[in-house]
């Protein structure tokens, strides 16, 4: 009788692991020892700051950390040595390294809008009022470039109407160009405007204005695709197979993001004990002009493509020179 009790229950156990498999739910493992979680100084990091500080991973591993990067020429180093397992990133970076190879995999998009023109030039109310115009930015080999660069060809702003383009070492460096007068006119990301107009009203200067989004910008110029995707999480290679893991990862992430946003003030001094050279105050700026909106990147799919079509167009190696496979679009 013992015989075919245990016989049931080991047919029961299998039949129930194979309806778990077939429903492409995945039997979770051990616990992890530690997973390190990675991002710049921008929104997409908020949350993963959120998760790190509410122990929203704690059933999957030991300890969960998470580590500034400061340009993406740090994180590619990063995430060659695997000294990540996630990692908010501009959403062209994980389509090269996947197309060269790397099992890499985009979980979601979840900044959809963080750049922005400003400028003391009170004739400036557009990006079209920069044409022949210094302009200053950063990133000079990176998504935001690239982005600037298809939005002023698309508005026409070439040859004698393009603006003076001067790229500034970082963030940091723009900034202060902005603040002595040496620059008036700049396209930088979220939370540094937010940190330069506080400063900028802080020390009396010439008055420094939002001019307009680049992303509002864009969708009045590509209305067929109009929003744009510019960075979202990444699994690097020694945990994009885990679809478990990957799928506990973006529910997470989603429930952080939608709490940033919902409470900014609160999130703004969670972020300041990890970015302590932040002011409270930018962050909570920054959030609450940033358009935080946590999707999976199998639903913005089109988007990404769209996206990705127009840089291949002109700079495939930004890209990795083809669309990625569909295993590439997680979670």
């Amino acid at each position: 009788m013992w015989e075919t009790l245990r016989a049931s229950y080991c047919l029961a156990r299998l039949s129930l692991l194979a309806v778990l498999l077939g429903t492409g739910l995945s039997v979770s493992a051990a616990p992890r020892e530690r997973l390190v979680l990675a991002g710049p100084t921008a929104a997409v990091s908020f949350p993963l700051i959120h998760m790190v500080e509410t122990g929203a991973l704690a059933d999957w591993a030991g300890a969960v950390e998470f580590r500034h990067w400061k340009n993406p020429d740090q994180l590619r180093v990063l995430l060659a040595k695997q000294e990540v397992d996630f990692s908010a990133t501009p959403v062209n970076l994980p389509a090269i390294m996947n197309n060269r190879g790397m099992p890499v995999r985009l979980l979601n998009v979840s900044v959809w809008g963080l750049l922005w023109f400003v400028s003391a030039d009170p004739d400036v109310h557009t990006v079209a009022d920069l044409a022949g115009k210094p302009l200053l930015t950063t990133f000079q080999r990176d998504l935001p470039a690239l982005l600037l660069e298809r939005l002023l060809d698309a508005q026409g702003l070439a040859g004698e109407r393009a603006p003076a383009i001067r790229y500034a070492r970082d963030a940091q460096d723009a900034t202060a160009l902005l603040l002595t007068g040496e620059a008036r006119s700049a396209l930088l990301p979220e939370p540094s405007v937010s940190l330069l107009l506080a400063q900028n009203a802080r020390r009396g200067g010439a008055p420094l204005h939002r001019v307009q989004s680049l992303e509002d910008a864009w969708r009045g110029t590509f209305p067929d695709h109009p929003d744009l995707p510019q960075a979202g999480i990444m699994a690097n290679a020694g945990v994009a197979d885990d679809r478990a893991l990957g799928e506990a990862f973006a529910r997470a992430y989603d429930r952080s993001a939608r709490w940033c946003k919902a409470e900014p003030a609160g999130c703004a001094r969670l972020v300041h004990k990890h970015l302590d050279f932040l002011p409270v105050e930018a962050i909570e700026a920054s959030i609450r002009v940033t358009r935080l909106d946590s999707r999976d990147a199998q639903s913005v799919r089109p988007d990404l493509e769209a996206l990705y079509g127009l840089i291949l167009r002109h700079n495939p190696e930004a890209v990795g020179g083809r669309l990625p496979d569909a295993g590439f679009y997680g979670p």
